[in-house]
């Protein structure tokens, strides 16, 4: 059996990435610092590694001795808010370990790798639909420290022949299981969640958008159909089949935050009309994106409706129990949506 290694593979996200490998018979391994991850994620046989990604020569060892073939880079600092405050921090978790893992890969001879980006590259575009061609701006040290890891995959491929693909989250929700789910501090979901569990009052920030319903427009992906879609690229990059430097992971259409939190009361059976607050500054009224590409290259598409989507999540989050703590304070606010 093949095997992949995965970085942040006991995260939310990467998780789902292992238990999609191993659907589909690839072996993987996983490691983790566990700063953001939960070591219950990662399953039993699948063999764990509890190092950081700047530990390079752990990362070389981890290699050699579970004889890797390619890597899915996943682990990063993904708070895109608090990076503004902790911007050392977010360059040495994401520009650092990105080199990291570079390296490692180098000098042991593994030259295929999946990385995690993040819609974080595009910053506030100004188009109705974000694709691959849309200038990157990123306006957060997290969303540049992502893009820097595009170009050190990039011109890693010129000097050494690595090859790799970059995909571009936009907002990951839901659970392909109920033994995982997102314990985010700053995602939409487990905030609204959080706060009909503890019987608070969701909220709205602004309701004087230019779209439909006056609320902010976002894009929102099923976490398994986005796993599924690092191990199509897997597969490709291991049978030699082109691909694209970058794919963006998007719905081609987006969802309103008030059409979430009207999904949220009817799939949780929580009765609630969410407060409406003023706008954040600087909040894009609308960011959706194309998944046309993924869709032609990487099995991607939308398998799961909004309410599928709502379901999994609370499912999930209810089957946890008490969630740990998870090193980042949670902030006030019960809608404080990041875009990966």
């Amino acid at each position: 059996m093949t095997t992949w290694m995965v970085t942040g593979g006991a995260g939310y996200i990467g998780a789902h990435i292992v238990r999609a490998f191993r659907e589909q018979g690839l072996g993987c391994v996983v490691v983790d610092d566990l700063s953001s991850g939960h070591r219950s994620f990662v399953p039993d046989e699948v063999p764990f590694v509890e190092a950081s990604i700047v530990d390079t020569d752990r990362l070389r060892r981890t290699l050699r001795e579970h004889e890797v073939i390619g890597v899915v880079h996943v682990a990063g600092f993904k708070y895109a808010g608090v990076s503004v405050q902790r911007p050392l921090h977010t360059y040495d978790q994401n520009v650092t370990g990105t080199v990291s893992v570079l390296r490692a890969m180098q000098d042991v001879g593994v030259d295929q790798v999946v990385f995690s980006s993040s819609a974080a590259t595009y910053g506030t575009p100004d188009v109705d639909t974000v694709s691959e061609q849309t200038p990157v701006a990123p306006e957060s040290p997290y969303g540049e420290s992502k893009l820097i890891g595009e170009w050190l995959l990039r011109d890693q491929a010129t000097a050494t022949g690595l090859t790799h693909t970059s995909l571009r989250y936009f907002n990951v929700v839901g659970s392909g299981t109920t033994e995982l789910y997102d314990s985010s501090p700053h995602n939409l979901f487990p905030l609204v969640l959080e706060a009909l569990l503890e019987g608070r009052t969701p909220h709205i920030n602004g309701e004087d958008y230019p779209t439909p319903d006056g609320t902010c427009v976002r894009d929102y992906v099923h976490v398994a159909d986005l796993a599924r879609s690092h191990v199509a690229a897997a597969r490709a990059l291991t049978d030699g089949r082109p691909l694209e430097p970058v794919y963006n992971l998007g719905s081609g259409e987006g969802l309103s935050v008030r059409q979430i939190m009207d999904a949220m009361a009817r799939v949780t059976g929580v009765d609630f009309t969410p407060r409406v607050e003023p706008r954040r500054p600087g909040d894009p009224a609308r960011i959706v994106a194309s998944g046309e590409l993924a869709g032609r290259d990487l099995e991607w598409q939308m398998r799961h409706t909004l309410e599928e989507m709502v379901a999994s999540a609370w499912d999930a989050r209810r089957a946890a129990g008490g969630l740990p703590d998870t090193h980042v304070s949670r902030p006030p606010a019960a809608q404080q949506e990041e875009t990966r």
